[in-house]
């Protein structure tokens, strides 16, 4: 699986775009904004996007998915239904952040556990991995031991969760439950700041020790 990162708007949101080189096709995952330079780095890899997959409903992760979605003529996936209030929320989101106003979304397919998404010959299997918002999902490529994790799990931190419906003990258990067993060699692709592999942090990540730091 190829994957490019493309950094978009202030909250410098890890965009991804991934793609099969066997067939070129390819998905945008969590486009956060700034669609004109996502349009320009998928016109440089060359590649067909077939679809736009969302990890969960913050306006950082979806603003501009819609556009996409129009510019490419494909459809919106994920994320998990328990998302569908922050999709409806968005205008307010923006509003919040003083941002331009962002319509409500609702996805073409929405994604549970379990189901899984195919990006020419990839599989991407979906792990419904709630606390930061309680329908965050993220993708596992097992065929190449990569899992895009969205804003779950970082390099040395995990999600917040002091948003409405947030719960930082389900996202910790999802970590440790859902994640960690996937193996140590997984490198996962955070929606903010550098990749990391499960395995470093499971023995470095301040949250997942036994007595995790307070910061």
């Amino acid at each position: 699986m190829n994957i490019l990162t493309i950094p978009v708007t202030a909250f410098a949101q890890n965009c991804s775009l991934i793609w099969c080189e066997a067939t070129r096709e390819a998905a945008i995952v969590d486009p956060g904004g700034d669609a004109d330079k996502i349009i320009t780095a998928v016109a440089a890899e060359n590649v067909r996007v077939t679809q736009i997959l969302l990890t969960h409903g913050h306006l950082d992760h979806v603003g501009a998915a819609a556009e996409l979605a129009q510019h490419y003529g494909v459809p919106l996936v994920g994320p998990h239904p328990e998302d569908r209030f922050w999709l409806d929320a968005l205008p307010a989101q923006s509003r919040m952040f003083g941002l331009a106003e962002c319509a409500p979304l609702t996805p073409d397919r929405w994604l549970a556990e379990g189901e899984s998404v195919t990006v020419g010959e990839m599989q991407l299997d979906v792990l419904h991995c709630p606390g930061h918002t309680p329908g965050h999902i993220v993708f596992v490529n097992r065929a190449a031991n990569t899992l895009i994790s969205g804003d779950v799990i970082f390099k040395g931190g995990v999600g917040r969760t002091d948003f409405p419906r947030g719960d930082h003990q389900a996202l910790i258990n999802a970590i440790r439950t859902k994640l960690l067993p996937l193996g140590d060699d997984v490198t996962f692709w955070p929606g903010h700041g550098p990749c990391s592999t499960l395995g470093h942090e499971r023995l470095t990540n301040p949250f997942l020790q036994d007595e995790p730091a307070v910061w």
